[in-house]
């Protein structure tokens, strides 16, 4: 069920713009190398967000609120990938972000949970990185808490949240978030454990270099050899 603040008319703009854009012959090899289950109309990522773009223009969110129901319904109610696609642009249209707040962190892990790949997750942790600078204090605790989920997808955006945060990373949520992974076997969370130290051997190589001598024995050789891809 809809939910009353959101805005109808500029989902159903957004879904008419994607068909028209939409490409047949392309969809199937999209839906191949994403191992989708949900089709493709054959749109690409950027002509995406072009579109979500120009329809907020002309009809921004006014409110968190509206903000967060139309995110929602256009999200749960996708029928395509580049619907949900669409939903995750939405997030960062520029009326998104100047009403940027802590509560949106439901909606956002909403989305981390329901995507459950890592194009919808990877995406969505820079939302989350980009709440978690602004409101440290509310929004920490949420992360930490990630790092504990029994949920992959949720500890992965807990470790790649930091992405791009040069010499604003919070170290000690890092580590924590790294150090509550790595034992795990999974792919997405080890090669985004080495993304994430590689990411930050920009801003600090040699703490990267000396953190994984220290946890040499609990990283795996992918998140070693990533980590160490700048330095080496």
């Amino acid at each position: 069920m809809p939910a009353i603040c959101a805005d109808e008319h500029l989902i159903a703009e957004i879904r008419q713009a994607l068909r028209s854009a939409a490409d047949p012959q392309r969809a199937p090899g999209m839906q191949e190398y994403m191992k989708s289950a949900m089709p493709y109309l054959g749109v690409r990522v950027p002509q995406v967000r072009a579109i979500v773009h120009a329809a907020a223009r002309e009809r921004p969110p006014p409110s968190i609120g509206a903000l967060r129901d139309t995110t929602l319904v256009l999200w749960r109610g996708a029928s395509h990938r580049e619907e949900r696609y669409a939903a995750t642009a939405l997030t960062d249209v520029v009326a998104a972000r100047r009403l940027r707040a802590p509560e949106l962190i439901t909606l956002h892990e909403e989305l981390i949970v329901t995507g459950a790949w890592w194009d919808h997750v990877d995406e969505l942790s820079w939302r989350v990185g980009e709440l978690l600078l602004g409101f440290p204090v509310e929004i920490r605790p949420i992360v930490s808490a990630w790092q504990q989920s029994t949920d992959h997808w949720l500890r992965r955006a807990s470790i790649i949240c930091q992405l791009g945060a040069s010499e604003r990373t919070d170290l000690e949520l890092l580590t924590a978030a790294i150090l509550a992974s790595a034992h795990e076997r999974d792919f997405f969370l080890r090669k985004g454990i080495g993304w994430a130290l590689r990411d930050y051997a920009r801003t600090d190589p040699q703490w990267v270099r000396s953190f994984v001598e220290k946890h040499a024995g609990q990283l795996s050789p992918l998140s070693r050899r990533e980590a160490l891809k700048r330095i080496n």
